[in-house]
């Protein structure tokens, strides 16, 4: 009788650690299996942000801008504890002081989208919604609405395209007056990396 029970304990012991383990597997399994997955826009992002640092190269336009500079500048900031990269462009040399001509162009996620909203010399803040390439290394972003002003015209269109770490292009579509476009292209080189974000 006494090995009866004992036999019997032994069993209840293993059949409940082998049901322990199982459950612990299984919330293990479920734990993995909901891990957040990013999205499109969360992966373009965090790809986008890595370009933070100071940029330099040249830039044409069509038609051409007579006064346009050699070289154009851009510093790009991953700031607000990561949920923001701001994008300010100016001619090198230029001081990035209140009267100076350089657009500031904020990057945020909003809910599951892209966006951009550009602050424009013309005095207006065009807004665009990302198309991302399946591999992130481009990033379109087309015209959503306009807030401000539209007498000067407005920026419409941005494609920012990633060679490598120290390598990308801008292309910047300006719908003039009469709904005329221009076309920006800047091929930059890295002159340096952002060593901090700003919060």
């Amino acid at each position: 009788m006494k090995l009866l029970r004992f036999l019997l304990s032994v069993v209840l012991v293993s059949v409940s650690a082998a049901a322990f383990a199982q459950e612990a597997h299984k919330s293990d399994a479920h734990k993995s299996s909901t891990a957040p997955v990013q999205s499109d826009a969360q992966k373009s992002f965090a790809k986008l942000k890595t370009l933070a640092g100071t940029w330099e190269g040249r830039g044409t336009t069509t038609p051409p801008v007579p006064d346009m500079p050699d070289i154009m500048q851009v510093d790009l900031q991953v700031a607000s504890s990561g949920n923001v990269l701001k994008h300010e462009m100016m001619g090198k040399g230029t001081s990035a002081n209140k009267d100076a001509d350089h657009p500031v162009t904020m990057l945020y996620l909003d809910g599951d989208r892209l966006l951009l909203t550009h602050y424009c010399d013309a005095g207006n803040r065009p807004r665009m919604a990302a198309r991302v390439s399946p591999d992130c290394n481009k990033v379109e972003f087309d015209f959503v609405d306009l807030s401000g002003g539209n007498q000067h015209g407005h920026m419409d269109h941005a494609v920012f395209t990633i060679i490598d770490a120290n390598h990308h292009t801008e292309d910047w579509t300006y719908l003039m007056p009469g709904d005329k476009p221009m076309y920006a292209h800047i091929d930059l080189q890295r002159v340096n990396q952002q060593t901090a974000s700003a919060h």
